[in-house]
């Protein structure tokens, strides 16, 4: 319990003004919390990956002061939410078309296409879950590109 700075009767601890007299008060600010200060670089990485929810992790990453200058870190988030993109570009762009349009030439397996696109999708989240955990460091094929180039432009 805090007292006030001029006639001293309590005030609490984030009273802007004293209840008594109306003295402004000192409102000390609490120290900022980084939710990431005791998280690794390669376990904020990894967090970017997981399948359907790593887009999540991927934007706290972003936003995050403790990694703002890390570019590994940011490249892997930047990476994982690429994929999410591509992943719902699938699911509700590509599978739909392939649907209607399997639907309309009358093809049995119209399905297949979206779900094999689909199963590689989460295949580079695995695999990318599997090189983070190891340290290494993989750019996937044109997802990557996209990643190093947000990285950077971001530095300039």
């Amino acid at each position: 319990m805090a007292f006030c700075v001029q006639c001293g009767s309590k005030v609490g601890d984030a009273d802007p003004f004293c209840a008594k007299c109306g003295a402004r008060q000192k409102v000390t600010a609490g120290a900022h919390h980084d939710p990431f200060s005791g998280i690794s670089g390669r376990n904020a990485s990894l967090l970017c990956y997981i399948p359907w929810l790593g887009w999540i992790a991927a934007i706290v990453v972003l936003a995050s002061h403790r990694f703002r200058n890390d570019a590994q870190v940011r490249f892997h988030a930047f990476q994982g939410l690429y994929v999410f993109v591509a992943w719902l570009i699938v699911d509700w762009v590509i599978s739909p078309f392939l649907h209607a349009s399997g639907w309309l030439l009358g093809m049995p397996f119209h399905r297949l296409g979206a779900d094999l696109l689909q199963l590689a999708i989460f295949a580079a989240w695995v695999f990318m879950m599997i090189k983070v955990s190891h340290d290494e460091n993989y750019k996937l094929p044109i997802i990557g590109d996209l990643a190093e180039r947000s990285v950077s432009e971001q530095r300039s």
